[in-house]
C-alpha cells in the first residue's frame, strides 16, 4: 500500500536509525586492553578514504539527473562545498580527509597505495550503479543522501565519532575537520534527502525500492567494517599487503604519549 508522504519519510528515517555501525566490534578494538591502537585506526581510515574519493561523483550525478527543480539548487550547493569547502570555511573535503590521514602518521605514498577491501569496493560500486541510472534515481538518492550521509550523525554515549577519536588519540580539532564539518552539514543533507525521496516516490514500488536502498546501503557499511575486522583484527589475518604496517608510519607524538607514559614529555 502506498504510504502517505509523511509516513513514508518517517519510515525512511526509521530504517536509517535501525542500523548502528558504531556498535560494530571493530570500534571496541581501537581501545582493546585500554591501549589506543593507532595501526588499526590507520587501516580503518584508509578504507574510509576509498569512499571519500568517490563521494563528490555521487552528488554530481544526483544533481545532473535530479528530476525535481526545487531540489537541484541544494544538490549544487552540496557539490560546491564538497569541492571547495568555502561554505564551511575549510577546504576541499578530500583534502580534509587527507589532512586527517597525515595526522595519523601515514605518508602520501602509503595512503595512495591502499586499495579497497572487497566489502569497501562493493559499497562504492553499489552507489555508483544507482546514481548513474536515472530510472533508479530514487534509490540512488536514498542510498547517498540518507543512508550514506546519515552515517556521520551517529553518536555513542553522547559523543560523535570524531570527538571519541580526538580524545583517544590526542588529535587536534584541526586534524578532525573532515568529521566535524560533516557532523554539522550532514544534518541538513539527510533532511534534504528525506524530503527529496519522500516527494519523488509516488508509487508503492518506488517507496519499497527506496527503503530497500537505505537498508542495503546501511548493511553494506556494516559489512565494510566486518571485512576490516576480519582483515585487521583477527590474529590469523595480521596485516595484509594492502594495509599500512605500524612500523612504517610512526605514531604521532600526541598519540604516542597517550599509549606510552614513558613517551610523555617531562
Amino acid at each position: 500500500m502506498l504510504m502517505p508522504k509523511k509516513m513514508f519519510r518517517q519510515e525512511l528515517e526509521r530504517t536509517l536509525h535501525g542500523h548502528l555501525t558504531l556498535s560494530h566490534p571493530i570500534f571496541a578494538e581501537l581501545v582493546a586492553d585500554g591501549r589506543p591502537d593507532i595501526a588499526l585506526l590507520r587501516n580503518i581510515t584508509l578504507q574510509g578514504y576509498q569512499l571519500t574519493k568517490h563521494f563528490l561523483s555521487y552528488i554530481e550525478h544526483l544533481f545532473f539527473f535530479c528530476p525535481l527543480p526545487q531540489f537541484k539548487r541544494a544538490l549544487l550547493v552540496n557539490c560546491y562545498e564538497e569541492e571547495t569547502g568555502k561554505l564551511s570555511g575549510t577546504d576541499n573535503h578530500v583534502t580534509l580527509m587527507q589532512n586527517f590521514i597525515q595526522a595519523l602518521g601515514v605518508t602520501d605514498a602509503e595512503r595512495d597505495a591502499m586499495v579497497a577491501l572487497p566489502a569497501t569496493q562493493e559499497l562504492i560500486d553499489y552507489r555508483h550503479e544507482l546514481v548513474r541510472d536515472p530510472a533508479r534515481y530514487h534509490m540512488g538518492a536514498a542510498a547517498v543522501m540518507i543512508a550514506s550521509e546519515g552515517q556521520n550523525l551517529e553518536t555513542a554515549g553522547g559523543q560523535a565519532r570524531h570527538e571519541m577519536l580526538g580524545a583517544l588519540f590526542g588529535l587536534q580539532p584541526s586534524d578532525l575537520l573532515f568529521f566535524s564539518v560533516h557532523q554539522q552539514e550532514d544534518v541538513g543533507h539527510v533532511n534534504q534527502g528525506l524530503s527529496l525521496v519522500s516527494t519523488l516516490c509516488r508509487t508503492e514500488r518506488e517507496q519499497r525500492e527506496a527503503l530497500e536502498a537505505v537498508d542495503r546501503t546501511c548493511r553494506l557499511f556494516y559489512g565494510m567494517y566486518e571485512n576490516m575486522h576480519q582483515a585487521y583484527c583477527r590474529p590469523a589475518a595480521a596485516y595484509p599487503p594492502q594495509a599500512v604496517p605500524a612500523q612504517d608510519a610512526p605514531m604521532p607524538p600526541s598519540a604516542a604519549s597517550r599509549s606510552n607514559p614513558a613517551a610523555r614529555p617531562a
